[in-house]
């Protein structure tokens, strides 16, 4: 009988594995960023460079990771980074990725941790891996997974049309102006805008317009000379010439006195200004993003804001949506939102599952700023280690009761804008007339949903049926092509079914 001939196989150093590894996620469309365990960046696939269009891969190495990807992401305390250290894997989040002298590019990621276990292929150094595609290569499946975007935590179809109009005014100079309710985030975006800029180097400013009278703002914005008027006992510089080369964000622009609006129009026209007290006229260069929780173009028919002014700031329009109507962003900006309050307090709290749906139910006049408050409030209140429904406000408590009963939510429903909606000026269908396809107002759906009974309270009734008119209309204008319907109302397009079989609704 022959004996076998043993053959020796030599293993390849570890370096060569990790390029052969490499490799293999390139083939893919991939990059590769290893992490040590104290989540500093080992190395960086050279595929990296290729699939963003750019050399950043040797400038990560030895970096910490939250410097690379986000504090978002891999801060203390966040979400992605406390479930890698817990052994779990995350798949299909959205994050920038930034390196020293490039701009910030928007990257998908999955990452997890390296179990050496059952390889012995990697270096023992790396403790996590984290593979990154392009931001535009989304997978199936992976339109509702949270995406931070510069700070922004958000999950909703309306938001990551912003994060995209936001990435496609990277290289533009257009002014711009933010509009939504107060505590929507209009900061956020504004900040976002320029740290994805050319101007990211240069400072930010921001003047709140509505918080100082006229001759204290204009010398807030231009600066003055000694003596221009009483306490003036020195030159001052404002801000247009602070953020010459940057960007200066004016909040509340709607309530700027109309004499301040007049000078501030002239800027914007001529890139010329005065220091008050002052004749020698001065340049800046500064970009202007504006923001109001006003109706400015109301402002311009009452009187308060002049129409001239109103359409040099809106080169650019974007508005923020309420809270309320993306209700999808309520989870993850909790879990966002408490980790940061959690962290910052030195405690580990969780919301029970009770807690998040009484979050979930609430309509947030407020939007994210009442949010964060009452996440602070039942951290303070907070005795155990979850957070339970009677550790949040009272008003969060009522607002889930209400809700149960049907009666809350639609007291509080918001008109969706016509821009985004763009229905027809009268609804092209009566109550005895059912939609095309689709049952009447007042007859079951076709799947045997019942069309929910009629609320006691007339205000009730009256917004579930704009509601209801709202989403028949964008149905029509779009062919009754559910997806394209939930984008134009900045709805998910579960959402969007769920409310169809709730008001009879079939296509």
């Amino acid at each position: 009988m022959e004996r076998e001939a043993s053959v020796a196989v030599e293993t390849p150093p570890l370096s060569m594995l990790l390029e052969g590894v490499n490799t293999v996620f390139e083939s893919l469309g991939r990059g590769l960023i290893c992490l040590t365990p104290d989540f500093r960046v080992l190395q960086a696939s050279p595929g990296l460079d290729r699939l963003l269009a750019t050399e950043v891969a040797e400038s990560l190495t030895g970096r910490p990771v939250e410097e690379v990807l986000g504090e978002e992401l891999f801060g203390a305390g966040a979400g992605l980074r406390e479930a890698l250290e817990a052994g779990e894997k995350r798949e299909g989040w959205g994050a920038t990725l930034s390196a020293p002298g490039e701009r910030p590019r928007p990257v998908s990621l999955s990452a997890a941790p390296l179990r050496h276990d059952l390889s012995s292929l990697c270096d023992p150094r790396v403790g996590y891996l984290v593979v990154v595609r392009p931001a535009e290569e989304a997978l199936p499946g992976e339109r509702s997974a949270t995406t931070v975007f510069s700070g922004i935590v958000a999950r909703s179809a309306s938001m990551r049309r912003i994060f995209d109009l936001l990435r496609t005014l990277a290289d533009s100079e257009a002014t711009v102006l933010v509009s939504g309710e107060s505590g929507t985030g209009k900061e956020l975006v504004a900040r976002a805008l320029h740290a994805h800029s050319l101007r990211r180097g240069a400072p930010f400013l921001a003047v709140n317009c509505g918080a100082l009278p006229g001759e204290l703002l204009e010398s807030e914005l231009f600066g003055h000379v000694r003596g221009a008027f009483t306490g003036a006992v020195r030159d001052r510089e404002g801000r247009f010439e602070a953020a010459s080369d940057g960007t200066l964000f004016l909040d509340e622009i709607g309530d700027m006195p109309l004499p301040s609006q007049v000078k501030l129009l002239r800027v914007l026209q001529e890139r010329t200004f005065e220091r008050v007290g002052e004749n020698r006229s001065r340049e800046t260069r500064a970009r202007i993003i504006a923001a109001s929780n006003a109706d400015l173009r109301r402002a311009v028919l009452e009187g308060r804001f002049r129409d001239d002014l109103y359409y040099r700031l809106r080169v650019v329009p974007i508005e923020v949506p309420p809270l309320r109507e993306r209700r999808e962003d309520v989870e993850p900006l909790a879990r966002h939102l408490l980790s940061r309050i959690t962290a910052r307090h030195g405690r580990s709290l969780m919301l029970t599952p009770q807690a998040m749906r009484a979050l979930l139910a609430y309509h947030w006049p407020g939007n994210v700023r009442e949010l964060e408050n009452a996440l602070e409030y039942a951290v303070a209140v907070c005795q155990g280690q979850t957070i339970q429904v009677r550790d949040l406000p009272d008003e969060v408590q009522e607002g889930r009761g209400a809700l149960e009963h049907g009666a809350h939510e639609a007291a509080t429903l918001t008109t969706v804008p016509v821009e985004r909606v763009r229905r027809p000026p009268t609804p092209a269908f009566s109550p005895s007339t059912p939609p095309p396809g689709g049952s009447s107002a007042s007859q079951p759906a076709a799947s045997g949903a019942a069309v929910p009974p009629p609320s006691q309270d007339g205000a009730g009734d009256a917004a579930g049926d704009s509601e209801r008119t709202q989403i028949l209309a964008a149905l029509e204008t779009h062919r009754w092509k559910r997806e394209e319907a939930a984008a134009a109302l900045g709805f998910s397009r579960t959402t969007l079914w769920r409310k169809m079989r709730e008001y009879g609704l079939q296509g």
